[in-house]
């Protein structure tokens, strides 16, 4: 092949690293877009000619049967062009993710929560759309609602999905020997994802078939799913895109379905397109949130504080249809171990069908509910003993040598082989001065009568993987130009995480170019097919592995190229910043791309990537879905007001395990934006539904999410050195999208710290979360009042013992009769839902 470049010139000197490398610390992609307002978002799109505007009516009844809707009113309102019902669909009147076909996209004869869309209109503008949408004359035949996890629980228990059941070792017959054994019930609420651009969906109809919808999804090859088989086309026909969105957390892995759907339908039907952008008290109502559930628990242990035996049911509020609801149960239970060894145990969900909104995922997906379980178990053992927690924390540690051990089974029989919570808690023991200040504060709580102060020490360990394995696979494309640039598109989607810069950080490292010259593009279901959603933390780990892949792929055929055109061994080609040495030539990465195009060298490349070495059994319960996992360790001080219950967060350290972090600054980032979104669900986000279902806190001014005020007066976050992920993950990182989230529990055992402090630490206050100040009140006035008894005054309405005789049907907690007395409507103070014996009865 003739030499097509110019002879060769002496080397230029150009600095070693190119910018942007791999775990250089690297602003977002978008940063400058989203301060200066030029990031686009659906809304911002331009509009077509034409363009229709769509409102959802909605139920106004938690459950009841329709017996006559009268959209006469709606249909000749101002600007109406036409309205919609389940008669007008096409295809399959249903967007549930799961096929189980329990989730219409418009309800016909059946309605199931408040706020459940039964039709849509679509209007010239917005406004007129909202306006027609309350003109609705719908007649309703009440049915019995079931609005609450306690009425879900100790009624009829029916389910949205089938329930799991994790077994390891004999629990029964460990809780029976066990020197010491403590029982209770705690409450988690739920959390509303409140991203900043709510939902939306854009759609515009194209030739036969066709529709394009532009919406904010973490999923857009399940909505591509969904709307095709709503308009009854194959998908090949629907093209979904994602530039980003203005916040995710896991709201719209799944709800997204619905907006698209709807407009999609729409635009098919009218030929004109149509967008979907509900107010925000619509998208409260008609949008699933974080599970909350209440968990029983049983725990024996020994005289050193070792957990002996383990036995939990978790009763969650899935809301009327599955949704995911079966999966974030499952990872409750994954996770009720947190970073602790049980010799002994059984886990068991209850997804729990309610009449209201269905929930869905949420960032932790289940796992935060689960760890706090775990958490709880060691502060119950920690009271009853008289010990710190932080010592029964790092007492029950799972081991860190498999081979020697034998502390590393987890209850789905997964065996950790990488746990580094002895080393990391050690060292934010010591950074954090915890013990000097675990006697600081003591001295104050002492001297003070009114204000009291608690500290808290809380590992965090989450798997990372999809736990349905087919999830766990990514593809992207990788185009290089004539000039040098590189255009990137992968599966996974960007909603503020940083994902786009990840990635495009993976590609310019293995081409040793300059981050400016790659360009992410939007996400696009006809540029890289059959995608998984955007969640687990798995997004970088597997669209940066898909992308590297097809870099690799071009680089390869470059190398080749190189080699065979100027006679040189392929090992002598090597990529430097911007440039290729090839032998003794040198060139720009740009001469060398225009000389393989010019020698019909292909510059594009697929690439995908399957995670290896995990599989799942669920109804046996047992196998290893978690490719590695991911730790962390937070520890907060805060101050409570005991007249009020108001208290403020002092001082926060953390030190977390990102593996060799792609980027140190995003990476920093997500650490405190998970924890503070953490720190909001347990302390203060609280979401309440009245007696007929009516969400009542559907709005900023009614639901309270963290402020700048809110965030610790001091805030120290550190990332774990020298501990690259031993698995081969993409340049030996760690997800960190998930696991900081869990975090936020050292406040909220710090707040249970402070109240217990009323008390002399003599009784352990079973806080129930969220831990407002009301709650925190309550708790300190239940605290006083059992004090005010000479410390021996009886739990109200205590529970009748727990018979364990070493049968299931004795000992086993899910027997309604062997419940502890549940919360009040309220949340409580938590007291009087359990009891613990020195022995078993």
């Amino acid at each position: 092949m003739p030499d097509v470049m110019a002879p060769a010139a002496p080397a230029t000197v150009v600095p070693d690293r190119i910018e942007g490398a791999v775990h250089d610390p690297r602003r977002h992609e978008s940063a400058h877009k989203h301060v200066s307002g030029e990031a686009v978002y659906v809304d911002d799109i331009a509009e077509p000619a034409g363009l229709l505007h769509v409102q959802l009516g909605l139920s106004a009844k938690a459950h009841a049967r329709i017996r006559s809707i009268d959209l006469g009113p709606v249909r000749q309102a101002p600007g109406v062009v036409a309205v919609f019902t389940a008669d007008d669909v096409p295809g399959v009147n249903d967007i549930g993710c799961m096929g189980k076909h329990d989730e219409p996209l418009f309800a016909s004869t059946l309605v199931e929560h408040v706020g459940q869309p039964i039709f849509a209109v679509a209007a010239e503008t917005r406004d007129q759309a909202r306006r027609a949408a309350r003109l609705a004359v719908i007649e309703y035949e009440e049915l019995p609602a079931v609005l609450t996890v306690a009425a879900a629980r100790d009624g009829e228990r029916t389910l949205v999905t089938a329930p799991m059941t994790l077994r390891v070792g004999d629990a029964d017959a460990a809780l029976a020997a066990a020197p010491h054994r403590v029982d209770g019930r705690l409450a988690v609420g739920g959390q509303e994802h409140f991203y900043l651009e709510s939902q939306i969906a854009m759609a515009v109809p194209g030739e036969d078939e066709e529709v394009l919808v532009h919406v904010s999804t973490q999923h857009p090859t399940e909505v591509q799913h969904i709307v095709a088989h709503v308009l009854n086309v194959p998908s090949g026909a629907v093209t979904v895109e994602v530039r980003r969105m203005g916040g995710g957390f896991g709201g719209k892995e799944t709800q997204s379905n619905l907006f698209a759907a709807c407009t999609a339908l729409v635009a098919k039907r009218t030929g004109r397109a149509a967008k979907l952008r509900p107010d925000r008290d619509d998208d409260f109502q008609v949008t699933g949130k974080r599970h909350d559930f209440e968990i029983d628990y049983r725990v024996g242990f020994d005289d050193s504080g070792l957990i002996q035996g383990v036995d939990m049911l978790f009763a969650a509020r899935a809301g009327y249809a599955a949704d995911l609801s079966g999966p974030v149960t499952d990872r409750a239970l994954f996770h009720a171990d947190n970073g602790y060894f049980y010799p002994a145990a059984r886990l068991e969900s209850l997804p729990l069908k309610t009449n209201t909104v269905s929930n869905t995922a949420f960032r932790g997906f289940g796992g935060p509910q689960g760890t706090m379980a775990a958490e709880r178990l060691i502060d119950e053992i920690a009271f009853a003993l008289g010990k710190d927690p932080l010592e029964i924390r790092k007492r029950n540690f799972y081991g860190t040598d498999p081979e020697r051990d034998g502390r590393n089974l987890t209850p789905y029989h997964q065996t950790v082989t990488d746990n580094i919570l002895p080393e990391l808690v050690a060292q934010l023991e010591e950074s954090s001065g915890y013990w000097q200040r675990r006697e600081e504060i003591r001295a104050y709580n002492a001297a003070s009568r009114i204000l009291r102060k608690g500290l808290a020490l809380t590992p965090v360990k989450f798997g990372i993987s999809f736990t349905a394995t087919h999830y766990n696979q990514a593809g992207a494309l990788v185009h290089v130009y004539t000039d040098g640039s590189l255009q990137l598109n992968h599966g996974g989607t960007e909603m503020g995480q940083g994902l786009h810069t990840k990635v495009a950080q993976v590609v310019a490292e293995e081409f040793q170019v300059d981050i400016a010259n790659v360009r992410p593009t939007a996400t696009n279901t006809g540029k890289v097919p059959n995608t998984s959603a955007t969640a687990a933390s798995s997004g970088t780990d597997l669209n940066g592995k898909a992308a590297q892949a097809a870099a690799r792929t071009i680089k390869e055929r470059l190398v080749a190229f190189a080699a065979e055109n100027w006679g040189v061994a392929p090992e002598t080609v090597r990529f430097t910043r911007n440039r290729v040495q090839v032998g003794e030539r040198e060139m720009s990465f740009a001469d060398l791309v225009r000389a393989a195009y010019m020698a019909r060298v292909q510059l594009s490349a697929t690439g995908f990537y399957k995670t290896p070495k995990i599989h799942w059994d669920r109804a046996a319960g047992r196998g290893t879905p978690f490719y590695y996992f991911a730790y962390g360790a937070a520890c907060a001080e805060v101050t409570v007001d005991t007249l009020t219950g108001e208290y403020i967060v002092d001082r926060v350290d953390i030190l977390h395990d990102c593996g060799r972090s792609l980027n140190p600054a995003i990476d920093r980032g997500q650490i405190e934006g998970g924890f503070v979104q953490g720190m909001g669900w347990l302390t203060m986000e609280e979401l309440w539904w009245d007696a007929q279902g009516r969400l009542r806190t559907h709005a900023p001014s009614t639901y309270k999410i963290p402020a700048c005020s809110d965030r610790p007066r001091i805030f120290n976050v550190a990332l774990l050195e020298n501990q690259p992920n031993r698995e081969d993950s993409i340049f030996r990182s760690k997800a960190v999208g998930e696991p900081p989230f869990m975090l936020g529990m050292s406040v909220f055992h710090a707040l249970s710290d402070a109240v217990a402090s009323v008390a002399g630490h003599q009784l352990y206050p079973r806080l129930d979360a969220p831990a407002t100040p009301e709650r925190v009140l309550r708790c300190i006035a239940a605290l006083r009042e059992r004090m005010g008894g000479g410390g021996e005054c009886p739990l109200p309405n205590p529970p009748p013992p727990v018979a364990v005789e070493g049968t299931a049907a004795a000992s086993h907690i899910s027997h309604a009769d062997q419940h502890p007395a549940p919360s009040t409507a309220e949340g409580g103070g938590g007291m009087g839902r359990g009891h613990s014996t020195s022995s078993p009865p």
